[in-house]
């Protein structure tokens, strides 16, 4: 990629190009994206992806209105004409927008954010890779030879960006990310399949080096899936009943990005996913008054978190990443916000402003967004609990568009009888509305429990984007809920 001089010299060229066009406001995104994706399925190696991106991103406003142009070519004349090009699409975008883009204030920054990592991923031999990920397949095939299928994987990102804004903005970055997991199966027929997935349904990734992949221990983890399989198969249905639900941390983690994340997308708020992915029942009139959980309940949005799937120094609104509340002591209080979205209810942006890529307009994401950690083990909220279901690992979700009602299915649930997990179920759901169901919420395990979980395939948008997302959690007990069905 060009150097850092390079790339000043092309984002001011960019900048300079869209003033002389009339634009009120520019800034430019310079990117190189590296991925590289590994997986073993059942002792074979699939076909490996390496991509790497680069290009540029050219975001203006003029007349009120936003307007948005990129290329991978990064000759002056293409820049230029890019420019040009974005500014002519805010044009034609004032002529139908019923009112003016306002931004929040924000100091411009200059500064660097380069994540921390101990051993960088792409310096480690593809080999090394495939052995690692051969290994692990070998320990499922010793544990389970009667399994019918096993996965394994191993993914690695590195996202060079440097941003420049007419305000006097000029920020350098560098996200370093890992993620690895595996499942493995059995089908006794067409309707009987049962499987088990470690750390997660979609593994664990987080903002690391290759160091991640010996931190999970995923090995250690086989002999328990290959046993609960083994339980699975002769395990009765989820009872159907209203009683007591405590949810693994990683269910917990998919709780909270269906139902706190993208209700407090601000720009979805205002109704920007109408028509692809909906809405939200958490409207302004709402703030500071939406009693949208229990009192033990509060959840903050925080990139600045070290290892965070979404831990970032600086958004793609340029606006320095720092924690804030967003439902303090069960109240919503905030969302995750824009510089554009927060002008509109009077509050600073909450640095949520994230794009897929150079040749993406950034849009709202969810981030890092944290379950404060109960003062309860585990144990202890285990053992409060005279009957009830305990679930764990994601299996299938649903939640309709207002982000209000909905299901979600498990791997695996074991009742909870006299304080202790006993017998397995088998296909284990549940069912609720977002605040009754938060509201519900009676205990949250502490910190010895908890951990960032990171979400790598966020969709929204049109035309889509997938995001990377991370959701801070511990194990959770809710009350009266309805399971089964």
């Amino acid at each position: 990629m060009a150097n850092q001089i390079d790339k000043s010299k092309l984002a001011q060229m960019a900048l300079d190009r869209c003033r002389s066009q009339g634009a009120e406001y520019a800034d430019v995104r310079i990117e190189r994206i590296e991925n590289e994706s590994i997986s073993v399925s059942s002792g074979t190696v699939e076909p490996i992806e390496h991509t790497v991106s680069e290009g540029i991103g050219i975001r203006v406003i003029k007349n009120g209105a936003w307007g948005f142009a990129a290329t991978d070519n990064l000759s002056e004349s293409s820049i230029k004409e890019k420019a040009k090009l974005a500014v002519e699409i805010a044009e034609a975008s004032a002529m139908i927008n019923k009112s003016k883009i306002e931004l929040s204030p924000l100091k411009p920054a200059i500064g660097e954010y380069i994540s921390p990592y101990e051993i960088d991923p792409f310096t480690i031999s593809l080999e090394e890779k495939i052995a690692f990920l051969m290994d692990i397949d070998q320990a499922m095939q010793q544990s389970g030879p009667e399994l019918n299928s096993r996965d394994s994987f191993a993914d690695f990102r590195r996202r060079d960006k440097y941003f420049k804004s007419s305000d006097g903005a000029d920020i350098t970055q560098r996200l370093t990310q890992a993620g690895a997991g595996l499942s493995l199966g059995m089908m006794k027929s067409h309707r009987e399949q049962y499987s088990r997935s470690y750390p997660s349904s979609s593994g664990q990734y987080e903002t690391k080096g290759y160091e991640l992949l010996e931190e999970l221990k995923l090995k250690e983890a086989i002999p328990r899936l290959v046993e609960e399989i083994g339980l699975l198969q002769s395990a009765e249905d989820c009872p159907q009943k209203e009683t007591t639900l405590l949810l693994s941390g990683d269910q917990v983690s998919l709780q909270m990005h269906e139902s706190i994340g993208h209700p407090l997308e601000l720009d979805r708020v205002f109704g920007s996913e109408r028509d692809f992915s909906g809405v939200s029942f958490a409207t302004p009139e709402n703030l500071d008054k939406l009693q949208y959980a229990s009192k033990i309940v509060t959840v903050v949005c925080d990139p600045t978190v070290p290892h965070g799937l979404a831990s970032y120094g600086y958004d793609d609104d340029g606006v320095p990443t720092y924690r804030v509340d967003l439902i303090k002591n069960g109240i919503l209080v905030n969302y995750l916000s824009s510089r554009e979205t927060a002008a509109r209810i009077g509050k600073l942006s909450t640095a949520a402003m994230r794009a897929n890529s150079w040749s993406n307009i950034p849009i709202v994401r969810i981030s890092n967004i944290i379950l404060i950690p109960g003062d309860k083990s585990f144990e202890q909220i285990l053992s409060e609990i005279d009957d009830g279901i305990y679930m764990e690992t994601v299996k299938s979700w649903s939640i309709d568009d207002n982000r209000k009602y909905f299901q979600f299915g498990c791997e695996i649930g074991w009742l909870i009888e006299g304080g202790k997990l006993t017998k397995p179920v088998k296909d284990p759901t549940y069912t609720g509305c977002t605040t009754d169901f938060w509201n519900k919420c009676t205990a949250i395990a502490d910190k010895d429990s908890y951990r960032i979980w990171g979400t790598p395939n966020c969709g929204k948008g049109q035309p889509g984007q997938n995001a990377r997302t991370a959701q801070g959690a511990s194990p959770a007990r809710f009350d009266n809920i309805q399971v089964g069905g």
